[in-house]
């Protein structure tokens, strides 16, 4: 090994000539600090999935699929980095890697939100659309609602809605509704909600509202 595990700088003997640790020692206080880092991403980790459902961009579920990409290999590097700082090894390059992976989680859901949180409401579009099936997967908080409608856009053929437990509950395959969609204040369009089709047309609330399951007052978001 000719670079330090703690500061990075070349040394030519056991003790660093830079921060002045040994290499015991600086392998313990890198030991550490990836510790840290890793509470860190996996704090932003835990954070996303709920923040994405807040206003949830109708791509969601290929952006869970890309984040969860994003976990596998920060988790994997860190355990080589874990063994390669054991064994005394340079890590530099694994470092700077792992470093820049910390921040995805928190930058995506504060993109997601100020995305949704920033957008105007009067610039929400329907779509007729009918239901083709729904899928449930519970989970320890909220877990994961789908509805499955036949696309609007072109070169897709279903959309995957991501719903509340109400409207889970009130729609079924083959019902006829209408999909709210607004385009989302940084470009990416989410998921506004979904109403009746045979319900008349209504003002667009703002982002932080919905209709009732009635269709008659507004709701917060659950």
């Amino acid at each position: 090994m000719t670079r330090c595990l703690d500061c990075g700088s070349e040394r030519t003997s056991d003790q660093c000539p830079n921060c002045g640790l040994t290499s015991a020692a600086a392998e313990l206080v890198f030991r550490r600090r990836l510790l840290r880092q890793m509470a860190i991403f996996l704090a932003g980790s835990l954070l996303f999935p709920y923040v994405s459902q807040v206003y949830p961009p109708l791509d969601l579920d290929g952006m869970l699929v890309f984040f969860g990409l994003v976990f596998f290999v920060a988790l994997v590097l860190a355990i080589f980095l874990e063994r390669r700082a054991r064994a005394r090894k340079d890590i530099q390059v694994l470092k700077h890697l792992f470093t820049g992976l910390i921040p995805v989680p928190f930058i995506l859901s504060v993109a997601l939100f100020l995305n949704g949180k920033l957008d105007s409401p009067g610039k929400v579009e329907y779509h007729a659309a009918t239901v083709d099936g729904r899928y449930l997967m519970r989970g320890v908080v909220r877990g994961t609602r789908r509805l499955f409608v036949y696309s609007w856009r072109e070169g897709r053929r279903y959309e995957r809605l991501a719903v509340d437990s109400d409207d889970y509950d009130r729609f079924h395959v083959g019902d006829k509704v209408n999909v709210g969609v607004a385009p989302g204040a940084l470009g990416i369009p989410w998921f506004y909600g979904v109403y009746r089709a045979d319900q008349t047309a209504r003002p667009a609330l703002p982002p932080d509202q919905k209709w009732d399951a009635l269709g008659d007052n507004p709701k917060a978001p659950q």
